[in-house]
């Protein structure tokens, strides 16, 4: 048992420390992608802007649904069933 708990504490750190890492990395691109397009055409800055959060938004709901994910395995583990 302490075996499954400790497997799926280290597989709920992955999940969420990888969705982190990935979202920061997103944002990265995405604020950058940003700037270099308003900076080519700044007088598409309120068009783009408004893409962006757009996208900000997807981007965080992936994150939300890794976090969802790992919840789930912390209070509802379904390989805990499998002892018995």
């Amino acid at each position: 048992m302490q075996e499954i708990l400790s497997h799926t504490a280290l597989a709920v750190g992955l999940i969420l420390g990888l969705g982190g890492a990935g979202t920061a990395i997103g944002f990265g691109l995405l604020g950058g992608k940003l700037i270099e397009g308003t900076a080519r055409q700044p007088e598409l800055g309120g068009m783009l802007l408004g893409r962006m959060f757009l996208v900000a938004g997807l981007l965080d709901a992936v994150t939300f649904v890794g976090i969802g994910i790992g919840m789930f395995f912390v209070f509802a583990n379904p390989f805990l069933g499998q002892l018995h």
